[in-house]
């Protein structure tokens, strides 16, 4: 019987694909990022951020990681507060925002027809997930949401990864990733996973020293879909996909 399977560099085989959801929470799965308008505008009448900032201090961090950062002479505690209130007001923004990455639907129904297994793993606040989630339409779709913040270590550690496969009860040996951010293309990578990378924000360059098997543009990306191509042709056993 023939089992289903995302073959990917190196001829390597998988069942489950498991997808990232950062930034703006689903930067993989969204084209428009409602922190923008935060950042352009200045909160609480700061200064306006580039997307250089956006990218070293915030792109892909937990928020605990994120407000030492940011607010290195700050307690935890008050730049936690802070943070807090940068999400509520993004998940306002969201709401009315929020659009699909191209070919969005075309992987969606791809993975389904390949019966793979998949997760949403993301070092976002579950609310955020959520939210991204349910706007997506994608609450049918992911048998499981990962939350970074509710496991011991979020990203760049292994431990978000680790635990969608624990939940899905799939191996690595048959499990691919979908990352746009370095540390979560770190986190894969050290979860012993093949991670496909996406440009949707960050630069190639940063994403390429974390080691993705290849990048693409969006789930509409030629390069993708020839991977997935040789995949049906070679119909080979058949795995897991997280993001």
């Amino acid at each position: 019987m023939r089992r289903n399977v995302l073959y990917l560099d190196l001829l390597l085989l998988k069942q489950c694909c498991l997808i990232s959801m950062e930034l703006y929470v689903i930067r993989i799965l969204c084209t428009t990022r409602p922190s923008e308008n935060c950042f352009c505008r200045g909160y609480n009448d700061g200064v306006p951020i580039t997307e250089e900032f956006f990218i070293e201090k915030i792109a892909g961090k937990h928020c605990d990681d994120a407000a030492r950062g940011l607010f290195p002479d700050w307690d935890l505690e008050k730049g936690l507060k802070f943070m807090d209130e940068k999400e509520d007001l993004f998940r306002k923004l969201a709401k009315e925002q929020v659009k699909p990455l191209n070919g969005l639907n075309k992987i969606r129904k791809w993975i389904e027809e390949q019966g793979l297994k998949r997760a949403a793993v993301t070092n976002a606040p579950r609310p955020n997930a959520e939210l991204m989630i349910s706007l997506l339409g994608l609450s049918d779709f992911f048998q499981a949401v990962i939350i970074g913040g509710e496991c011991d270590r979020a990203k760049p550690f292994p431990d978000p990864y680790l635990k969608a496969l624990e939940v899905l009860q799939v191996s690595k040996d048959h499990t691919f990733v979908l990352e746009d951010s370095v540390s979560g293309i770190k986190a894969g990578v050290a979860a012993g996973m093949p991670v496909v990378g996406l440009t949707t924000r960050n630069p190639e360059s940063l994403l390429m020293e974390a080691k993705p098997v290849f990048l693409i543009r969006d789930y509409d990306d030629p390069k993708l879909w020839a991977a997935l191509e040789e995949l049906d042709q070679k119909g080979a056993p058949g795995g897991t996909a997280t993001a």
